[in-house]
């Protein structure tokens, strides 16, 4: 739900709004003194903007409800009008000086004997006041471009309870500006109701060569409308529908590790009238047969405990070409077969923070072809794998967010999430996970700080086995959460003394637990001027100064850290046969660039203080966190 347009009642003892739950908008009284909510209005018409008469005893405001107003079971729906209640009884009646155009954001009088309002009965937007015991309706304004907000339906008017001087926004030379009157001068000119329809605010020609098709319809609401009483309203609310199809993608590729290939990709997402219901189901085909993967996912958003689940196939093949030694061509396409399946809940306690549990399954399954060619003839082709490795888990989570995001990171607020989930199976462990960022903004910079820990808590030791992949943490992979700018393993793969004698001392930078801290400082330099030091909308920037820490360690490192600059590697032997845990860091500068909307990039030069290599440059495809 949501709260709109408070109003204070005349004794400062109340305080009226439009209340938003479900869609549909009421009104309320909230009193101070008693900290009790009493309800005026429990329907699907409109219920906004009110305002208190000098009394308290009326309440005035913007509604649908009335003669010839919203049609619900027709769908005809009404122009807004001026509803009065009675604050005493609950009783509503409703005013409505012209029969055409809209009348909203009304505002009492001193006297409390008129009610002033924002119309466009001819087509322009003015001020009209209304004589509740005349029954008689005034011009107030007069203005070529209209008394307006940001919509047609913003508030844009304004009325001094004591003093009666009244202030509203105009649209004028491309921007608002606001006008003062004094009470003397918000009598206005009686003017007389009228049921013709302006032509003002219509596009030329007025006199159309032919009615729209659009047209046609929004006037005839009841065409193809079935009859509500041999309709259940659930059945139809409930069917899913086809909501759009993700554009198909084909591709191909020739040569490298795992040979010439045919790619391709198409998904379909359905959902019922009201949103409630979301299927999505996909496809997507990457060489041969055994590389054909899709997904099943449905979500059920009713209510406010969310729920959904899921099953999915994903094949990811791994190549590489060695030579035999009688000079043949061997290819080696090693695959992996992820097929899960689970379920997950979440319960929002608010718009920025929720419950999530999660419950789930998954197999891997694995496969290694061999090609080996001789003079570009296929002499022979095998094919193996391993016994397969299954995992049970379930998860529980507290998530928050609160944060803004700007132009390639977020601005300001805040993100957390703490989760636990247990993995039994081929190998048992509990995963644990606490990510906590605050974004501080100062003008136009941002201090953004982070702290991480991921573990898998009873792993043990790496046992030289597959499922080492399952509990390793890393601090070395740009595309993983846990990644301290400098020390990318290919990085480190590329280095000389690496490819000339095979050693590359990248020890410290995995194990089955991880932590991590970074700070940044965050000048936007280019995009729009409202956020920016430079107004260049084509290519937003970001600056950024960073500095990284990170440590890895297992269950057998010693609990004490130890710094030291001359390696990457584990070292230094404790008394046990243990070593300590050995943080890597980093500092530097990088550039992130927003392009076209589509991705962010990010390009950053590192001062590493663990490597041989002093200066590190990389690029990472991934908005900031």
């Amino acid at each position: 739900g949501a709260i709109h347009n408070l109003a204070w009642s005349p004794d400062g003892k109340s305080i009226a709004f439009s209340g938003l739950e479900g869609g549909l908008s009421d009104l309320y009284v909230y009193d101070l003194g008693a900290k009790t909510v009493r309800q005026f209005t429990n329907d699907r018409y409109a219920a906004l903007q009110p305002t208190w008469s000098p009394d308290g005893e009326t309440l005035a405001f913007t509604t649908d409800r009335g003669p010839n107003g919203t049609n619900f079971e027709t769908l005809e729906y009404g122009k807004n009008r001026i509803g009065l209640i009675d604050v005493e009884s609950g009783k509503i009646r409703t005013i409505r000086p012209f029969s055409t155009g809209m009348q909203h954001n009304p505002q009492f009088s001193p006297d409390g004997r008129s009610v002033y309002f924002v119309a466009d009965q001819d087509g322009y937007k003015d001020v009209y006041r209304y004589d509740l015991d005349e029954e008689a309706t005034y011009r107030v304004t007069k203005i070529q471009t209209g008394v307006s907000g940001i919509t047609a339906l913003s508030p844009a008017l304004s009325v001094a309870r004591r003093s009666g001087r009244m202030m509203f926004s105009v649209f004028s030379h491309g921007g608002y500006s606001i006008v003062a009157l004094p009470e003397e001068k918000t009598d206005g000119e009686r003017v007389a109701p009228t049921g013709k329809a302006s032509t003002a605010a219509l596009l030329p020609p007025v006199q159309s060569s032919g009615e729209g098709l659009v047209d046609s319809y929004l006037d005839d609401p009841l065409t193809g409308l079935k009859d509500l009483e041999s309709t259940d309203p659930s059945k139809a609310s409930d069917r899913l529908y086809l909501d759009r199809i993700i554009p198909p993608s084909v591709g191909a590729s020739v040569g490298g590790p795992v040979g010439t290939q045919v790619a391709g990709g198409v998904g379909f997402l359905f959902s019922d009238i009201l949103g409630h219901q979301n299927l999505s189901v996909f496809l997507q085909a990457n060489g041969t047969i055994k590389d054909v993967g899709g997904g099943v996912f449905y979500a059920n958003r009713e209510n406010r405990m969310n729920y959904g689940g899921g099953v999915s196939h994903q094949p990811s093949a791994f190549g590489e070409v060695r030579r035999t030694p009688d000079g043949n061509l061997v290819q080696v396409v090693q695959r992996i077969f992820r097929t899960e399946v689970g379920g997950q809940a979440s319960y929002p306690f608010s718009q920025s923070n929720r419950l999530e549990f999660g419950l789930g399954g998954t197999r891997y399954g694995f496969d290694v072809t061999a090609r080996e060619f001789s003079f570009g003839r296929l002499v022979q082709e095998s094919s193996s794998g391993r016994d397969p490795l299954y995992f049970a888990r379930a998860s529980l989570a507290y998530v928050g967010d609160f944060s803004n995001f700007g132009l390639t990171s977020p601005l300001q607020g805040g993100r957390y999430r703490f989760q636990v989930t247990p993995q039994l199976g081929s190998r048992n462990f509990v995963s644990v996970l606490a990510d906590y960022r605050r974004y501080l903004r100062r003008g136009p910079v941002t201090f953004a700080i982070r702290g991480l820990h991921r573990g898998n808590y009873g792993a043990g030791q790496f046992e030289g086995g597959f499922t080492d992949l399952f509990v390793r943490e890393t601090l070395g992979d740009p595309y993983q959460v846990g990644f301290v700018r400098g020390y990318s393993f290919n990085s480190i793969f590329e280095e000389p003394k690496c490819q000339r004698l095979r050693i590359c001392k990248v020890g410290r930078l995995y194990g089955t637990r991880m932590a991590l801290g970074s700070a940044e400082v965050r000048v936007p330099l280019l995009g729009p001027e409202v956020l920016s030091l430079a107004t260049f909308r084509y290519l937003p920037t970001d600056l950024v100064l960073f500095a990284d820490a990170g440590v890895a360690w297992t269950s057998e490192d010693l609990t004490e850290l130890s710094f030291t600059s001359s390696t990457i590697q584990r070292s230094n032997l404790g008394a046990s046969g243990t070593v300590p845990a050995q943080p890597v860091t980093s500092a530097g500068v990088s550039a992130r660039v927003n392009v076209l909307g589509a991705l962010v990039l990010e390009a950053f030069y590192a001062r590493t203080f663990q490597r041989t290599k002093n200066w590190d440059f990389g690029v990472i495809l991934r908005p900031g966190w």
